[in-house]
Parts: C-alpha cells; structure tokens; sequence
C-alpha cells in the first residue's frame, strides 16, 4: 500500500561472478544493487512506476570479497513532490567470523512517473523521529549542495564550451 513502507533490505552472497579483475566485488555490480533496492523501496512507497534521476556522495569505503553476506539497505529519507531520497548502505558480513563493514554509503534519487512516463506526485513522508529528522537534514543538505555541483558543471561548459547534454 503506497505511502506505507519506507525501507527495504536485499541480502545474499557475493558471487564469484560479480569479481573484478582483482577479485574483489565489481563496483558496478554494487551500483546494480543500490539501484534495484532504490526501485524496489520507491515503488512500495509511491506505488508507481519509478525512476533514478541521481546516485549522489558513492563512497566504496571497503571491498566486498566473493562469499561475504551482502545486506543492501535502502530506507527512504525525504520527499518531494515527484520524488524520493533513499539513504542507501551496504553492508558485508564475512560468515566465518560474523565480522560486518559497512562498504558503500550513498544517497539515491527516485521519481515516480505516471503511465505516460511523466513525474507523478508521491506520498509525503513526515520525519517523526530524531532520527528521522536527521536523516531528512542530512537529504536537504545533499540536494543544496548538488545544486552547487550544477552551477559548476554549467560554468565549467561555458567556459570550455562544451555543449549541454539534451
């Protein structure tokens, strides 16, 4: 039911194929998993079709090695009219010795669309917590300081002349 729930948690085990070339988990893979877990909580939040508009702050903090428990957390922090911010952590727990490192930290962006794949209106999700509330700080925070990273961008392709991308 839309508006109800706010997180999701994948967890399985980190395959020998989704190796690099050291032999460590690929990050694209990784980036996979923070996507499908963005859908998947934006879809059961605003029971629509949805789509990722920003993966922001990535941080691979720590390897996941193949045989580790992978947990993706994705837990909805704030919304706006259309859209939806995640706070997104993967965790990799070594079953041997129960040891768990967090391994990627990142904010995604999620905007739900209607049948004719425009931004359609989500339900309001209201902080209720401390916790909560830091969380939807923390999301108003990135999303100043993404504006901050456009302003860049459009003055680094004026004065390189680059066009805009359509």
């Amino acid at each position: 039911m839309p508006g109800q729930d706010r997180e999701v948690k994948f967890c399985f085990l980190a395959q020998p194929t989704d190796a690099n070339f050291g032999g460590k988990v690929h990050g694209g893979f990784v980036m996979k998993w923070i996507d499908q877990a963005g859908y998947a909580c934006a879809v059961a939040w605003s029971g629509k079709y949805c789509v990722t508009v920003a993966v922001g702050g990535i941080r691979f903090v720590h390897p996941i090695l193949i045989g580790d428990m992978v947990t993706v957390h994705c837990q909805l922090i704030y919304t706006g009219n259309t859209s939806m911010h995640f706070s997104v952590d993967v965790i990799a727990r070594r079953l041997e010795t129960g040891e768990e490192t967090l391994t990627t930290h990142c904010v995604i962006v999620m905007v739900a669309t209607d049948e004719a794949g425009k931004p359609s209106p989500v339900p309001t999700w209201e902080p209720q917590s401390d916790d909560d509330k830091a969380l939807a700080a923390y999301a108003q925070k990135l999303m100043e300081l993404d504006k901050n990273i456009a302003l860049e961008i459009a003055r680094y392709r004026d004065a390189a002349h680059v066009p805009s991308p359509e």
